[in-house]
């Protein structure tokens, strides 16, 4: 495989994801399952695939593979420009998988991470600089401590931008992003009870790059230090879940970043990104293309 365009690293999992047909969970009753899947997920997993689906090669590394999850990677991803090559093996674990039941807009994922994360050992890769080398733009996800920081590192002295999430503003992930994306997860963490311009006052000051908050419904607020806060409405469509929303949106932005997108197209065409990506179950079997995206705008 030649050069990729973009580098990803971060959570690459199997996800089994069962749609109910009638509303959510509720104690001591029966549920339907509508659908149900086992498809690649995790942040960097769906947004490779979604960049894949805009025409984007992608090279990716983070999480570990296993006996289950790593004949499903390389299946779906065998038609595709996803470059796996940096993905290590392991051969006695079945990988790193979550469950998700979905319904609507709610939606609630399960998993073993805590128990992973509390082992203290690593489970997924240690970047290196030869697996950035002719990339143009990345994209970190935050979860992997000194190996997430390692990575934007190697980015800064290869001067490739890169994308980042729910980065808070005394990180160095948010200082030196070309984007933070930051969601309600990030901020019900670091921000509890402060309103929302308060909190983008704190992390555009901090910021080199774009800081965008996302709001679910509501307007995304975005903006660079020393700049107003804009505001964008996000695109109306109805929800088939939300699995996936906000790692679409990150893949937006990584293409934006690609595309030399001024930041109001930018975070325009991110927006359009996640309005298809909820608009459809099971995301990685409909990823939006970029005929579609274009079309939205529109």
């Amino acid at each position: 495989m030649g050069n990729s365009e973009v580098y990803l690293f971060g959570q690459i999992l199997g996800t089994h994801s069962f749609l109910l047909k009638d509303g959510f969970l509720q104690p001591d009753e029966y549920s339907e399952i509508k659908d149900q899947y086992f498809l690649p997920g995790g942040e960097t997993g769906t947004a490779a695939t979604v960049l894949d689906s805009l025409g984007v090669s992608v090279k990716m590394a983070g999480t570990w593979i296993g006996t289950q999850v790593a004949p499903m990677l390389k299946n779906f991803y065998a038609d595709k420009k996803v470059d796996l090559s940096l993905l290590e093996y392991m051969e006695n674990d079945p990988g790193v998988m979550d469950y998700v039941v979905i319904a609507g807009l709610v939606r609630s994922p399960m998993g073993k991470f805590q128990t992973l994360f509390s082992t203290g050992k690593r489970w997924w890769n240690v970047p290196k600089e030869e697996d950035l080398a002719g990339c143009k733009a990345a994209a970190i996800d935050p979860f992997f401590g000194e190996e997430s920081l390692l990575a934007a590192q190697i980015c800064q002295r290869l001067g490739i931008p890169y994308v980042t999430i729910d980065s808070p503003h005394f990180s160095p992930l948010h200082k030196h992003a070309a984007v933070n994306v930051v969601s309600k997860e990030c901020v019900s963490e670091h921000y509890q009870g402060q309103d929302p311009e308060a909190i983008m006052e704190q992390l555009m000051n901090e910021a080199e790059g774009l800081t965008i908050l996302t709001q679910g419904g509501g307007d995304m607020l975005y903006g660079r230090k020393g700049g107003k806060i804009q505001r964008m409405r996000p695109f109306y469509v109805e929800v088939k879940s939300t699995l996936g929303a906000g790692d679409t949106f990150k893949a937006g932005c990584t293409y934006g970043i690609l595309h030399g997108m001024s930041d109001d197209e930018l975070v325009r065409f991110a927006s359009a990104c996640s309005a298809i990506a909820i608009s459809r179950f099971p995301l990685p079997l409909n990823p939006p293309t970029l005929a579609e995206v274009q079309q939205m705008i529109r």
